[in-house]
């Protein structure tokens, strides 16, 4: 499962999705929107993906599990507007055993951050606002 959304996102649905029977440990990593980034306090963020970020996502998603010996692996993220605490991006994997689920999960979050299209823009408490690349 590799998906773009703009309703909230469900740790549960993620986790059942990454279900398996194989699987000893299954990992789920949760992004949720804090309220500071580089010192600054931050009232919200809106994610914008472009028309190519759901098949990057797949290629993600291919390229884990072939360079992991997983069983499954799952994964959402946001778009649109989010205010503090909500949920931007939701992953699990699952695996025979905890150390590969560890290590693929966070594989799987790193190369989303930084080939998936997907960018947030911030807007800070003083007014001012900034946009981010690898979300």
């Amino acid at each position: 499962m590799t998906e773009l959304r703009s309703e909230p996102l469900s740790v549960d649905e993620i986790r059942a999705a990454a279900a398996d029977p194989a699987a000893g440990a299954v990992v789920v990593f949760v992004g949720a929107v804090r309220d500071h980034d580089h010192g600054q306090g931050v009232t919200g963020l809106s994610y914008s993906a472009h028309p190519s970020a759901v098949a990057e996502l797949q290629r993600v998603a291919e390229k884990i599990a072939a360079s992991h010996s997983i069983v499954s692996l799952a994964v959402a993220h946001r778009t649109g507007d989010l205010q503090i605490g909500e949920l931007a991006v939701v992953a699990a994997v699952g695996a025979p055993h905890r150390d590969t689920a560890f290590a693929a999960c966070e594989a799987l979050i790193d190369d989303l951050k930084a080939t998936v299209p997907i960018w947030k823009h911030q807007s800070f408490a003083d007014g001012t606002s900034e946009w981010v690349a690898g979300a």
